[in-house]
């Protein structure tokens, strides 16, 4: 007992100095997760002495940790993210993946003397991208991008382990068995898309299975949160037992449950966001346990190469050939390769060697740990600062706002919201409430006055609506400060403002001629727009035309396009090399090419 307790005390200080650190890494903008292994590196064995080298329970623990930080990171995805990211998205998660591992296996063989399979598995080890290093960095560390690239990390960042998990855990046994390339045969490919696809269609079916359970059962807000947490991890390991994917099925299993309407979803959200930075915590810490830092030094160099080849070489190859077939801007595809950040998925995929009984099962795991270092040393202390270099920071269109949403009791249509009103807020400047909310209690100084007595709304007043879900947004515009645009903002959404109603036919005689087919011009430009984004204009979406990139200023209440910008030099180069540019692009270029080659010239940008 006095063993268990010392443990017990040992764990639970180590867990509050990682909480207690959060407070100063949020202060000084570092990479959360670097701290939360580092205090893990600084207990271990070559620091205060801790012993631990249990690496069948840091998988297990690990993969469970996991398990629970995919569900709530698919809980959060909102379906519109996942429709308008899923293709490029899930390329990077398969072929990226795979790519990435390829061309990182011939810089393993050169800095570490590996063949090329044993470069392939060191390769699939740090293929995949850390669903809770980019979540964490885009969500809070406040970086407001292109919803369809933030998208597109979000989901890509969420998708990719089962990729890289598998190609470990085969390569390792094809290893660990002594077989070789001979051995990768068509059995392999179907086990892949076996485990896939037991994996989507368990999630599914694993998410149905959680919104009926707790729509059914509603006598207990407190049991809610516990329930999903357990039918969660069933669907993880009720797939795994079958031969599917259980990491992809519990992100799907999220991702559907947190689009549905549920029984205590506030309090679902809430108990999970906690429940995912405990998960965090504890398995970095474990991770950090594990490794002995005095042997990091006679590896330390081919280590850090092959991080600077993984950050600056492969991953770059990879996102770019992934997404050439898609409608990127070079500075987009740019920053896509750059939040690639390795965390705690590769570090315990680097435990399978060691598993599987590979030769020199250490070195993968050091190298790996080694590259992770570097990966949010390098990577995570400059995301903000190189989407900034690349211009695809979206100016706000909103200040900050103070909103509460509570859950109703039921399968009620309708949910109750708290606003605080903000100094400088439109609901103060007159703007009305619409009449699709219903505001019900104000509490001002303290008193409860019902809505129709209040009068005219005051700063600081907390004013309560009921309001049907998908409309919380649009409330938001009224009850948040407004932030004017500076000079450097300006220069984002274009040169110069066109109306949304103008004939597309126009837009093609200034700067086509001939792009449009005869359907496209008889249209308006807002409605073009809109037909080439998918059927939905969002604020700052862009999209190219010829020479120019049509970017959307404004919209309104309901998403209609009401201004929208004209940018003349749209094809700025990330770097002076060409690449990163998409097939759009190379044809485009290709065309100008030939037309200077025939002495036609080229119709400069028209006002």
């Amino acid at each position: 007992m006095e063993a268990f307790y010392i443990v017990l005390l040992i764990g639970t200080l180590l867990v509050l100095v990682s909480a207690f650190s959060s407070l100063l890494a949020f202060r000084f903008g570092a990479p959360l997760l670097l701290v939360f292994l580092a205090i893990g590196l600084l207990a271990g064995v070559d620091g205060l002495g801790i012993q631990f080298s249990n690496y069948p329970f840091t998988f297990m623990l690990g993969s469970l940790a996991l398990a629970v930080i995919l569900f709530d990171s698919g809980f959060i995805t909102p379906v519109h993210s996942f429709r308008i990211a899923a293709i490029p998205a899930i390329t990077l998660a398969t072929v990226g993946v795979l790519l990435t591992a390829s061309i990182f296996a011939f810089a393993a063989a050169l800095f570490l003397g590996f063949g090329w399979l044993e470069g392939m598995l060191l390769g699939s080890i740090v293929a995949s991208t850390d669903a809770a290093a980019v979540f964490f960095l885009l969500r809070i560390g406040g970086i407001n991008i292109r919803d369809k690239v933030r998208s597109t990390l979000e989901v890509e960042s969420g998708t990719n382990d089962p990729m890289a998990i598998f190609l470990t855990i085969a390569i390792a046994e094809l290893i660990g068995t002594g077989q070789r390339l001979s051995g990768i045969d068509l059995h392999f490919f179907l086990t892949f898309f076996e485990e896939m696809g037991l994996g989507v269609i368990f999630g599914i079916l694993g998410g149905m299975m959680i919104v009926a359970i707790l729509n059914r059962f509603t006598s207990d807000r407190g049991l809610a949160p516990i329930f999903v947490l357990t039918l969660a991890l069933l669907v993880f390991s009720f797939t795994g037992a079958l031969g599917g994917s259980g990491f992809l099925a519990v992100y799907v299993a999220g991702m559907y449950a947190g689009n549905r309407k549920m029984f205590a979803k506030q309090q679902i959200k809430r108990f999970n966001e906690g429940l995912t930075w405990l998960a965090q915590i504890i398995m970095f810490l474990v991770l950090g346990l594990l490794a002995t830092p005095s042997q990091f030094p006679s590896i330390f160099l081919p280590a850090v190469g092959l991080a600077l080849f993984l950050i600056f070489a492969a991953r770059p190859i990879a996102v770019w050939l992934s997404l050439l077939p898609y409608d990127f801007t070079q500075q987009e595809i740019g920053f896509v390769a750059w939040v690639g950040l390795r965390g705690a998925v590769s570090i315990l995929l680097a435990i399978m060697p060691l598993l599987s009984g590979v030769e020199n099962g250490e070195l993968y795991f050091n190298v790996t740990f080694i590259i992770v270092l570097v990966s949010l040393l390098v990577q995570g202390w400059t995301i903000k600062p190189v989407a900034n270099y690349l211009g695809l920071i979206i100016p706000p269109r909103i200040g900050a706002v103070e909103k509460i949403e509570l859950d109703l009791p039921g399968a009620a249509q309708h949910e109750l919201v708290s606003y605080r009103v903000i100094k400088d807020s439109p609901i103060l400047s007159g703007e009305r409430i619409p009449r699709w909310a219903m505001p019900s209690l104000v509490i001002r100084d303290g008193k409860s006055i019902r809505y129709q007595y209040a009068g005219r709304l005051k700063e600081s007043d907390q004013v309560y609506l009921f309001v049907a879900p998908t409309y919380t947004k649009l409330l938001d515009r009224l009850f948040a400060a407004r932030v004017p645009l500076d000079e450097n903002d300006e220069e984002f959404f274009g040169a110069f403002a066109i109306s949304p109603t103008r004939p597309a036919k126009e837009l093609d005689a200034a700067y086509g001629p001939g792009l449009l087919s005869a359907t496209e011009q008889s249209v308006t430009v807002g409605e073009l727009m809109v037909a080439r984004l998918g059927g939905k204009a969002e604020y700052a979406d862009r999209m190219r035309f010829g020479s120019i990139i049509l970017i959307v200023r404004e919209v309104d209440e309901m998403n209609h396009i009401r201004s929208i910008g004209v940018s003349l030099e749209p094809v700025e180069p990330t770097t002076k090399l060409p690449i990163f540019i998409n097939m759009r692009d190379i044809a485009h270029r290709v065309r100008d090419l030939i037309r200077k080659y025939r002495g036609r010239p080229i119709p400069p940008p028209q006002h």
